[in-house]
């Protein structure tokens, strides 16, 4: 049974930083391709970012240039940081796992989750 355990999250002004950690256990193979989900109150999920075994990254337009998604520890961890926050970046952040595909924008996630961390940015 494959778990994601998250770590990270929290509280930060606008302009300030943070960092989310998914590391994932129970799995008899790597992780093909992680990544980070997130859903503001009212909105629906969408893809932060995410990264393959092989460090082909994807990236929301929202984010790129302020978020870098990296993947260690042989493949089953998963970083996020998260630099120049927004307001509008506030969401709780869902670490994803797929083992047969890329996680991009738009595409089906993966089918293994993690439970959720929240990010609040106030202005």
């Amino acid at each position: 049974q494959v778990q994601l355990v998250e770590s990270g999250g929290g509280s930060v002004q606008a302009g300030g930083s943070l960092r989310l950690s998914c590391t994932a256990s129970g799995s008899m193979f790597t992780i093909y391709a992680m990544g980070w989900y997130r859903q503001a109150p009212g909105k629906q999920r969408e893809l932060v970012a995410s990264m393959t075994f092989h460090n082909t990254s994807n990236y929301a337009r929202s984010v790129k240039g302020r978020f870098t998604v990296s993947r260690e520890d042989m493949g089953n961890t998963v970083n996020l940081q998260m630099n120049n926050l927004m307001p509008e970046d506030t969401a709780v952040y869902y670490c994803n796992g797929a083992i047969d595909r890329q996680l991009k924008v738009g595409g089906t996630p993966g089918p293994y989750w993690g439970p959720g961390t929240q990010v609040t940015v106030s202005s």
